[in-house]
Order: structure tokens, then sequence, then C-alpha cells
């Protein structure tokens, strides 16, 4: 699963807010995210024996927190919680000169989103009196889960720098929340899309969780579909010029 940006990044160096800032609501906001995702998923088997009810649960809750957190902290950091975004923007950045995160923001917001997700599974796991640290038992490391993955992301980046290049970047609180919410249903893996999450749900054996053995194939999968995602963003958008004419992001 994955998060995206209102304003990947703010106009300038002298507009954007403290780095110290940005990094905060990075750790903030995937500690909230990873919170919803792991908190949901232990309060729906808590509340019914329906699997399909309990991913229904996990997504609605999924979606909502998702809309709100990218629509409160966009404005700071861009709102990425997810390593594959940061490092796409960067790339996408570096290659066309434009704006974007810088090699230094990358190596701080990285950190800070995968902190805060552990830190994020840790406290729903606090919330609903589970062990505070289990390593999940959950195994996802069939070659379907995998393909998954690479199927969410990509979807995720083509959004979210799809948008970036239209000039719509306005929706991306309801566009990206609502991608995450269908993928989960349309991808095999429920759409993790996000290296930092990953990392997170590995602390937790519940519902949301997955096993460690099976994480660094879902990060593969992940910064797999990143590129595949940067690759069908240039495809498409290869004329460098939005719809109305206005320069590609």
């Amino acid at each position: 699963m994955a998060i995206s940006a209102t304003d990947p990044q703010p106009a300038s160096a002298d507009t954007a807010p403290p780095l110290v800032a940005r990094a905060a609501a990075e750790l903030v906001g995937t500690a909230a995210l990873v919170a919803v995702v792991v908190g949901s998923g232990i309060q729906a088997t808590e509340l019914t024996q329906d699997v399909g009810l309990q991913l229904l649960a996990n997504c609605l809750a999924t979606v909502f927190g998702l809309g709100v957190l990218i629509t409160l902290l966009g404005p700071v950091s861009g709102a990425h919680f997810n390593p594959a975004v940061t490092l796409a923007e960067w790339w996408t950045a570096r290659r066309s000169g434009g704006s974007g995160v810088t090699l230094r923001e990358t190596a701080v917001y990285i950190p800070a989103q995968i902190a805060g997700a552990i830190a994020g599974a840790v406290l729903a796991d606090a919330m609903f009196g589970e062990p505070l640290v289990k390593w999940s038992t959950h195994d996802r490391s069939d070659g379907r889960l995998l393909l998954g993955e690479v199927v969410a992301t990509a979807g995720l980046i083509l959004l979210i720098f799809g948008l970036a290049r239209t000039d719509r970047l306005r929706f991306a609180p309801v566009a990206v929340a609502s991608y995450i919410g269908a993928a989960y249903w349309f991808t095999s893996s429920t759409s993790f899309a996000n290296p930092a999450v990953t990392v997170g749900r590995a602390f937790t054996d519940t519902f949301a969780g997955i096993a460690p053995a099976s994480v660094s194939g879902f990060i593969g999968a992940q910064l797999a579909g990143a590129v595949v995602g940067l690759a069908l963003v240039a495809v498409i958008f290869m004329n460098g010029k939005t719809d109305s004419g206005l320069p590609a992001a």
C-alpha cells in the first residue's frame, strides 16, 4: 500500500518547510498509516470471523485514513509515506533537472518512513493488547503475490506521476486513497505497494502482518513495480506536455 503527495515538493528551498519538519511529517504520517492498517485489521478479526468482511473493514479504514493523512501532511512533506514514491521522485528530478526531493532529502525521508512504520505497528499492537513486537507468521512468498505487488506499485506510481504531469495533484488525496482501496481487491497481495509499510507489518503477528522471510521478496517486487510505473509514465506522457499544454512535471 502506498501513499502519495498533494504537492510532492514545495516550489523552492525558500518556501519549503525545514527538513526536520518534513522528516517528522513523513515519520508521523507513515506511523499513522500503519497504525490504521494494523489496528483496523485487529479490530476486524475481533468483530467477525468472515474473512471477506475483515478485508472490507481493513480496506475502508485504510482508504479513509490515507485520504486524511495526505490532505493533512501533503503541504508539509508531500505526504510520500513510501520509499518507492520518494525514490521515484528523486530519480525523476535527477533525470529531468526539475524540482523534487534531493539525494540528501531522500536519505532523510526513507529512514523516517521506515521508523514510522515500525512505530505504527507497535502502537497498534499496544492499543489492542497484543505483544508490542511479535514477528508475523503470515507467509506471503507465493509468486502470484509478488506479481500483485509489482502491479499495485506500478499503478500507484503511474497514478501519482500522471497526476503531476497533468497538473492534477490537487486530486491526490481522493485519487490515491481510491486506488489503494481498489487495489486491496484487484491484486492478489491486497496491495502493500510500500517498502516501509511492508517492514512495519512484519512486526505484528496479526491480520495485516507479513512474515519477515517474505519481506525482501515484497520489497523487491515493489521496487520493480516502481520502475515499471515510471516507464509507463514516460511512454504515456512522452510528449512532455499535459493535455492542457502545461509543461510536464
